[in-house]
């Protein structure tokens, strides 16, 4: 989509506008404007690829809101995974005291989070069933079903307007907790009229409905039953439910669970805490402890489900953790692929393979289900709302289009079924939604301690001197006559050759600098590009190689 610039927001219109989320599995934000007040719904990350190297988080584009910050009348969190909350940190890093809403839960999770980063929110619990005003803006919250409690999808209601925004959401029938997501709710406003569903479109391209949670149970039990040593279940962080079955299937056996993983101990202590965990005393011991115990009264529940390196599934795959792993040990990864991740898992299965472990996964037994509502419950929400206007969101553009599909096929109209790009400003006018623009939305990298810093030359420069590595030529030119006095010497690293290869090059450099010397170059920069290209064009040839060069070129303070 082509960066056109929207026109000025009139008063009485409601504009939204997606910073992260479309096109993607991550870093869900929205943007609500109307009569100079804005609202936000989630604040989440996205995790680097294999072609982000170096980078920690990604993050949405908050330079929109960069001179905005002051019209930033409450923010929503619609549930407690990283990819809708790990970026309030980074947002209010730019204001401290923007009004937090969202579940006990969620909260919980949030708050912890922003200790952390010493942040201290001004924070406001809701729940199901609650209604708020917040400026223009009338916020009704429903109970919607997820792989973590408390979720809350919420409905915006104003005079330009309603929208129902559902986060992420499924429809299990019959979920551990009892907590269905709210379709009578869903009804009711049908019946009063929808005039946009931004609505989940994750698994909008897989045909039915989404497993009960409760099929995975008796799969775990039997996984455990059968492991004759330790077991180690890797699974999100946050899946309070996934973790419960663990520790359920885990009693039953006779064993103890024992939680690795920094972020594992500190959810599920939280979740124990606020009584979404049902852990009895005796169920729980430390890792230390765990050394004292035979491994076949042993569980393990870690983090690492996504192949992160530094996770601990990834380090025991690596022979780098205190948990060692062998023959008669199982590992389940009770978790799904996320998009992108997976070449990762697959090395640290290869890896756990390698060590002997039996690994159970999706792919081979049926020991996870996903957090979102399959192409069946869609169709019941497109039929139950009857909405004006469809903006599907989270997910990979092939999400989006079969979400889309899904909202076509039950009777809206297709002109108001708006595929839309991160970035996109979409104007609600009389029951009528657009896209009339377009704001800058590009990935904000988390690199250490900088935040939007890293560009996307920078990462990559990083793939090429990761793939193709890097060679230095240093050459000390006289100013007056262009004639190299000193080198030129050559360096390579990570270019898989002797330094001594490059010898047959140093002639043909010479030669260029002469060249250039005669026909009057003398500035610096222009004899370090007569090297790159030099020396660049015999790397292609001689190696087929496109390592990184970097020229330096100075000049001699002695006479000539």
């Amino acid at each position: 989509m082509e960066i056109s610039q929207p026109p000025a927001l009139k008063p009485g219109v409601l504009r939204v506008i997606p910073l992260g989320g479309l096109g993607e599995i991550g870093r869900n934000m929205s943007v609500f404007e109307l009569d100079e007040k804005i609202l936000i719904v989630d604040c989440g990350v996205l995790f680097p690829e294999e072609t982000q190297p170096g980078v920690d988080l990604i993050l949405p584009d908050l330079g929109y809101l960069e001179d905005k910050l002051d019209r930033i009348i409450g923010m929503v969190l619609t549930h407690g995974h990283e990819d809708h909350i790990g970026g309030v940190p980074y947002l209010l890093r730019m204001r401290s005291d923007i009004p937090i809403m969202g579940s006990q839960l969620t909260l919980a999770l949030i708050e912890s989070k922003l200790k952390e980063h010493r942040i201290n929110p001004f924070t406001h619990t809701v729940k199901e069933g609650m209604r708020e005003q917040v400026g223009p803006f009338n916020l009704e919250f429903l109970a919607v079903n997820h792989s973590i409690p408390d979720s809350l999808a919420v409905v915006i209601r104003s005079a330009a307007g309603s929208i129902l925004a559902t986060g992420d959401f499924k429809m299990d029938q019959l979920p551990l907790d009892g907590r269905v997501t709210d379709l009578r709710g869903f009804a009711r406003i049908g019946e009063e009229g929808l005039d946009l569903f931004m609505v989940d479109s994750t698994n909008a391209d897989v045909p039915g409905f989404t497993p009960l949670e409760r099929e995975i149970g008796p799969v775990i039990e039997s996984v455990i039953a059968k492991t004759r040593g330790k077991v180690v279940v890797a699974s999100f962080a946050s899946h309070v439910h996934r973790v419960q079955q663990v520790i359920d299937a885990a009693i039953a056996n006779g064993r103890k669970v024992v939680f690795v993983g920094r972020s594992m101990v500190k959810n599920m202590g939280i979740a124990s805490e606020l009584g979404y965990l049902n852990v009895p005393s005796d169920a729980v011991v430390e890792l230390n402890e765990s050394e004292r115990i035979p491994d076949n009264q042993l569980v393990f529940m870690s983090t690492g489900s996504q192949g992160e390196p530094m996770a601990v599934l990834s380090r025991i795959a690596n022979s780098d953790h205190r948990i060692s792993i062998g023959e008669r040990d199982t590992v389940l990864l009770a978790s799904s692929l996320i998009p992108g991740n997976e070449n990762a898992v697959y090395r640290v299965i290869d890896g756990l393979t390698k060590l002997g472990a039996n690994v159970v996964h999706k792919g081979n037994a049926k020991v996870h289900v996903s957090g979102h509502s399959a192409a069946g419950e869609l169709l019941y929400c497109y039929n139950i709302l009857r909405p004006r206007n469809v903006l599907p969101i989270h997910g990979e553009y092939r999400h989006l289009t079969a979400n889309a599909k899904l909202a076509i096929q039950t009777g809206v109209n297709p002109e108001q079924v708006l595929i839309a790009e991160d970035g996109a400003v979409i104007d609600l006018v009389d029951s009528v939604a657009r896209i009339v623009g377009r704001v800058p939305c590009d990935m904000l990298y988390v690199d250490g301690k900088t935040v939007g810093k890293i560009t996307e030359e920078d990462l990559r420069d990083r793939m090429i001197l990761a793939a193709e590595g890097f060679i230095s030529i240093f050459a000390v030119v006289d100013k007056q006559t262009g004639r190299v006095v000193e080198g030129p010497e050559i360096r390579a690293r990570a270019y898989a050759e002797e330094d001594h290869v490059f010898d047959d090059i140093v002639p043909a450099i010479e030669r260029a600098l002469a060249d250039a010397a005669n026909d009057g170059v003398r500035d610096s920069y222009q004899l370090q590009q007569v090297i790159r290209k030099t020396v660049g064009s015999w790397v292609a040839k001689a190696h087929r190689r496109k390592p990184m060069i970097i020229p330096i070129v100075v000049y001699s303070s002695r006479p000539a």
